[in-house]
């Protein structure tokens, strides 16, 4: 088991935000996480990162291949973010650094994870690039984020994401600023790279049909409890719980569906 969350349970000032929410992904997995806006699902993947706001706190389990990470040093987690569990951020422009070039932050990963050297990160730099298909990507790296599309700054941040090789990837709702169009692009992005790399995936999204394309199996939250899960499939043809049919008759449809093994 590559990631297992068991009764994982956040409060802030006294508020449940969570309450013992339960999931776990397989090394190679992939599992959606889906709600309504303030369902908690951006609380869960933040406490997986150790990544909590001021005056949360998060109990119950969180373990990366058996090891606990809920309750670790702040000095620790910051060695398992990046290098085992990435994150890629929902809005790509507040993600990046406005005054560094996008070679500079996708070599910033592997820098400080893999000590390599500046030649050698550049390297693994131009590589990612190419992996998410930035077009000239060589000149890419020189660019600044607000030279680039949106579509391309979430190209970056996916780069960014996976610069150090990480075990998990969470991808917390990463096609809802893009368009249409761009979010097609970004979910057939990330089954490609997911699959050619075995990443884990935890996708967070409140669009059921966005999340078919890219999981099969997911969890509902709503306001921070487990509302049910299972295939997305059945999530879709047969809801059990009201969030759920409400996602359902709010659900997007999306010309992308994912490619047939060949």
């Amino acid at each position: 088991m590559s990631l297992s969350v068991t009764d994982l349970t956040i409060t802030v000032a006294g508020r449940t935000v969570v309450d013992s929410v339960s999931f776990a992904v397989d090394d190679g997995g992939r599992i959606g996480i889906i709600g309504e806006s303030g369902s908690g699902k951006s609380m869960t993947a933040l406490a997986v990162l150790g990544l909590l706001p001021d005056g949360a706190t998060a109990t119950g389990s969180i373990r990366l291949d058996g090891r606990e990470l809920l309750g670790r040093p702040d000095r620790e987690l910051a060695r398992v973010r990046g290098s085992r569990i990435a994150m890629v951020f929902q809005e790509p422009r507040t993600a990046l650094n406005p005054i560094r070039t996008i070679g500079r932050q996708i070599m910033e990963p592997v820098r400080i994870h893999e000590r390599l050297g500046r030649a050698e990160c550049r390297a693994r730099a131009l590589e990612l690039a190419k992996l998410v298909a930035l077009n000239d990507p060589e000149a890419m790296l020189s660019r600044y984020p607000h030279q680039l599309s949106g579509g391309q700054r979430q190209r970056v941040g996916i780069a960014m994401a996976l610069a150090a090789r990480p075990q998990v990837l969470i991808a917390d709702e990463p096609t809802t600023a893009l368009d249409v169009t761009i979010q097609a692009e970004i979910l057939e992005l990330f089954e490609r790279v997911v699959t050619q790399l075995g990443t884990s995936l935890v996708f967070i999204t409140h669009d059921l049909a966005v999340l078919k394309s890219i999981v099969e199996t997911a969890i509902v939250l709503d306001h921070g409890r487990l509302a049910e899960s299972g295939s997305v499939h059945d999530l879709l043809a047969h809801p059990t719980s009201a969030v759920t049919r409400r996602i359902v008759d709010a659900a997007r449809a999306t010309s992308w569906t994912r490619p047939e093994a060949t």
